[in-house]
């Protein structure tokens, strides 16, 4: 017999009774809208990103965009190349250090802040979710991800 909140073993390989799933038809529908606000701006959704965090914390070291993007730097290098070829931010090598490389908003890509400040609220229209609901749901995730981090080997990551 089955108990209240427990799933027949039937039941618990139905692809709509899978987190993973839910989170990934999410994943896929915000990057739908996404690339189509984001298409004014010039910039795909993993380029969004990167600007990002470099308008909130200035000029970084490549490997700090990484963690704090949690991709590794073969996906990295190629987005900051071509956000080079766009005018949008500089990277330099350090001269302390050969092997660290810098990477910082130009005035162009500083300006494309001002343009990309109006997504968020959009964004969040788009959900239909109250802001209240916004932050819950953040925290959730927040909270999700870091359960996940934890169940998985340090050998293994969540870089990429």
């Amino acid at each position: 017999m089955k108990t209240p909140g427990t799933l027949k073993d039937e039941e618990i390989l139905r692809l709509d009774h899978q987190i993973c799933f839910s989170l990934h038809a999410a994943t896929r529908a915000f990057n739908g809208v996404y690339r189509v606000a984001l298409k004014e701006l010039g910039l795909t959704y993993p380029q969004y990103l990167v600007m990002l965090v470099l308008w909130e914390h200035g000029e970084l070291p490549v490997k700090r965009i990484g963690e704090l993007l949690r991709l590794d730097s073969g996906t990295l290098s190629p987005l900051l190349k071509r956000l080079e070829a766009g005018g949008y931010v500089e990277r330099q090598r350090s001269p302390e250090d050969e092997r660290s490389v810098t990477v910082r908003p130009t005035a162009e890509g500083a300006d494309l802040r001002e343009r990309a400040a109006r997504l968020p609220r959009r964004m969040a229209e788009v959900t239909g979710l109250s802001l209240e609901e916004i932050r819950d749901l953040r925290a959730r995730l927040n909270t999700l991800t870091a359960a996940l981090d934890a169940a998985v080997p340090e050998a293994e990551g969540a870089s990429g």
